[in-house]
């Protein structure tokens, strides 16, 4: 069908689509050459795997879910962290309200602020060494998480002196 290997098969390849039984000696020492010369079926084969059932697939999954449920946290934190919202008529009746940030809550959000920012900058490093081809897509989400989590730093560091 083509293949630019179909004239070069070895010895080896030849004896085994016959069905010749080979010795110990024999076998391993041609086992040694075909490792290094792999005929186009088999690098074929190697790449038949699906990319979702690769273990970098699925690290690369873990660290993108981990990293915005990280972000779902911080919003969350960000929420109660907050002073309160004091509105026209609390002022006019004369309620109080907290006018501070809670400190517990500022600083478990300062930590996984750093945490969404450390685990995006991975993901971003190891999917822009796994994607070679052009068609390979480069991961835009991770880029979005890495940039909302730089920017909150930054502001917070402005705004409120950490």
């Amino acid at each position: 069908m083509g293949n630019k290997n179909d004239s070069g098969t070895s010895e080896h390849n030849q004896q085994q689509m016959q069905g010749e039984p080979q010795s110990a000696s024999q076998s391993s020492a041609k086992g040694d050459i075909d490792r290094r010369s792999m005929t186009y079926e088999q690098l074929a084969e190697r790449r038949s795997t699906p990319r979702s059932k690769t273990p970098f697939y699925k690290v690369m999954l873990g660290l993108n879910v981990f990293g915005w449920v990280g972000m779902v946290v911080v919003l969350v934190l960000f929420h109660y962290a907050r002073p309160d919202f004091i509105s026209g008529v609390q002022q006019y009746w004369g309620i109080e309200g907290d006018s501070s940030w809670s400190e517990s809550h500022l600083s478990a959000m300062t930590i996984m602020l750093q945490v969404c920012l450390i685990v995006s900058l991975v993901s971003i490093v190891m999917r822009a060494r796994r994607n070679r081809r052009r068609t390979d897509s480069f991961g835009v989400n991770l880029i979005i998480l890495f940039a909302i989590a730089a920017i909150s730093l930054i502001t917070l560091a402005t705004t409120l002196g950490l």
